[in-house]
Formats: C-alpha cells, sequence, structure tokens
C-alpha cells in the first residue's frame, strides 16, 4: 500500500469524491489505467488516509463514494494552472465568437474562487494573473457560432427532461419561417451549433442550426432518441456536421506539406503513414464529402485525393465554378 503513487491516488480520492453514484473497483481500475488488484490498493490506501468510505450496492456490484467532507483542502483546492486554464478556456471561447460558453466558464471560475479560503485566494491569483498576461488566443478566421441564450436553454431543458419541441425554422434568408415539431436527439457544437432530431417525415435524424431557430416552445409531450442512438458515434459519421453515409478517404500529401498535415486530425478514425518519398497517406471513413472538399482546398495542388472517385468529382466541381468566376471580366470599369 505504501508505495503507490501519491498522485494517483490523489486523483482517484478526487474522482470518488466528485461522483454522484460512486465508483465500481472495475470504474477505479479504468479511471487510474490499472488492473483490478491494484485499484483495490489504493482504495483501502484512501480509506486509510481519509477515513471510510461509502458503500452502495448497486445489483451485484459495490459503488463507492467518497464524501467531500473528507478530503483536506490542500486536495480538493485547485491549483493556479487549473484556475488559468479555466479562464484560457472562456478566452479561447471568445476567440472563436462563443460567447455563451465564454460566460459560463467565467461564472464556473467566479465559483470556484469564492469556495476558496482568504489565503489561498491571495497565494494563487499572482501566480494565475502572471500565466495569464503571458498568454492570449488569436481571433478565429470563419464563421462563428451564435445561438440565443432562451434557445439553448430551452433545447437543454427539453433534452433533459425528455420532451417536444416546437420551433419557427427559417431554412435560408429568402424563406419565410416555418413551424416544425421535432424531439430532439442532442446538440452538436462546432464552427455553428446544430440542434440533431427527429421529424415526423423524415427517418433519418435531421440537422437545424440554433441560429435559425425562432419562438421555441417545450411541450408537455414525451420525445426521446432511440436507446441505440449515440450522438458521439452519429457526430463521428462526417467530416464536420454534414450526414452522409461514410465512405473510405485515402489522401496523399507531398513531402513538402507532409510535416504539416500530420499535425492535423482530419478525422477521428484516421491513420497516417509517412513513405519512403517523404509523402504522407491520410486515411479514415466519414460522409460530408463536399465539406471535405471545400477544406482541401487550402492545401491547393499539396494533396491529392486517391480515393473515393465521387471527392474528386466534387473537387474538381468546386475549382471549376472558382476558374469560371475568376475567367469573368471585371464589372469595373478600367482605371
Amino acid at each position: 500500500m505504501r508505495n503507490e503513487k501519491l498522485v494517483d491516488v490523489i486523483a482517484l480520492a478526487q474522482e470518488l469524491s466528485a461522483s454522484a453514484e460512486g465508483m465500481t473497483l472495475d470504474e477505479m481500475a479504468r479511471f487510474s489505467g490499472v488492473g483490478r488488484r491494484t485499484a483495490e490498493r489504493r482504495r483501502d490506501v484512501i480509506i486509510e488516509a481519509f477515513g471510510p468510505l461509502d458503500e452502495i450496492q448497486d445489483g451485484r456490484q459495490v459503488r463507492f463514494r467518497l464524501s467531500g467532507r473528507g478530503l483536506a483542502s490542500f486536495v480538493a483546492a485547485p491549483t493556479a494552472e487549473e484556475l488559468a486554464e479555466l479562464e484560457n478556456s472562456a478566452r479561447k471561447s471568445e476567440a472563436e465568437g462563443d460567447a455563451l460558453r465564454a460566460e459560463a466558464l467565467r461564472s464556473l471560475h467566479r465559483k470556484v474562487r469564492a469556495c476558496l479560503r482568504q489565503n489561498e485566494k491571495a497565494r494563487l491569483a499572482t501566480d494565475m494573473e502572471a500565466q495569464l498576461r503571458a498568454e492570449a488566443f488569436a481571433q478565429r478566421v470563419g464563421p462563428h457560432p451564435f445561438a440565443d441564450r432562451s434557445v439553448l436553454t430551452g433545447l437543454r431543458q427539453a433534452l433533459i427532461a425528455g420532451l417536444i419541441v416546437k420551433f419557427q425554422y427559417q431554412l435560408d434568408a429568402a424563406e419565410t419561417p416555418r413551424w416544425r415539431r421535432v424531439i430532439p436527439y442532442g446538440i452538436l457544437f462546432g464552427p455553428r451549433y446544430y440542434l440533431v432530431g427527429n421529424v415526423p417525415s423524415k427517418s433519418a435524424p435531421v440537422l437545424f442550426r440554433l441560429d435559425r431557430i425562432q419562438s421555441l416552445e417545450i411541450t408537455d409531450e414525451p420525445g426521446f432518441p432511440p436507446e441505440t442512438f449515440d450522438l458521439a458515434a452519429y457526430s463521428r459519421r462526417s467530416f464536420g456536421v454534414f450526414q452522409e453515409e461514410p465512405e473510405n478517404i485515402v489522401l496523399r500529401f507531398d513531402a513538402s506539406a507532409a510535416a504539416e498535415a500530420k499535425t492535423y486530425l482530419f478525422h477521428p478514425s484516421q491513420t497516417m503513414t509517412l513513405e519512403k518519398d517523404g509523402t504522407l497517406v491520410v486515411k479514415f471513413q466519414a460522409g460530408g464529402l463536399l465539406e471535405l472538399a471545400q477544406h482541401l482546398m487550402r492545401w491547393g495542388a499539396s494533396v491529392t485525393i486517391i480515393t473515393p472517385n465521387r471527392l474528386k468529382e466534387i473537387m474538381r466541381e468546386e475549382v471549376q465554378i472558382l476558374h469560371d468566376h475568376y475567367r469573368q471580366p471585371s464589372k469595373r470599369g478600367k482605371r
């Protein structure tokens, strides 16, 4: 018991204290990245250091939970680095145009600081401010996410309660908003925010941009996603957010671009192979080919699409549209 790494034991103690339902020994082992017997030893060290754990019977297994009162302040108190990272997350959200998330993070930051003792506040403030002065986030180019606070809050309430929502939705600027009745499945966060939901006329989930949702109403009709629906798996199907049947994507980056391309995450399923000639081959499965083609344009001729042929055709069409656009004579008069 005495040989367990102190930092790992403390991390497990914090997780046991933070967990509302408690943790089984198998869950403790997964959290710590160790075997079950090592997890048992760490549990015993925690009991020795912080006192008895709550034991909750859950079927045939037992869940363990540590009362927050059992943690000494030196274990539960945040570090200056952790507080600075929380503020940096708010700054990053601001740089990306995500004001709602920045505000929520700052509210959490204030609540954490308010729980500190006075001497801890003074000690942490100096180090945290010094770190923050030395770091900044560049403004992100591209669309900034926008969502009306009441819409986002209402959708979250409906998702938690499992209720159907109604709202007016404007597909584009030229269309008159129409009422939609939707079973909400979840919210996707990206360059834009999307509601994933089910409508009566569609068999597959549909995406709705949150910035185009108006007059949201939460009904009293129950509506839940199917038990088989996995929002994380749904989001991984595509490059970006647009859903298509996944296809096998193979890209080859020239040696001149390989080093930079190797730092990119094109898709969670990707594999990368550096060839003997210095080129980089990237493979993954995804839909959303139009969005992928538009992204690949930034790489110019340094990337070659190997498969699928449909992605090649989309790229040719997009390039041709740009080519035709810039071949047109300027409408401005000569100077």
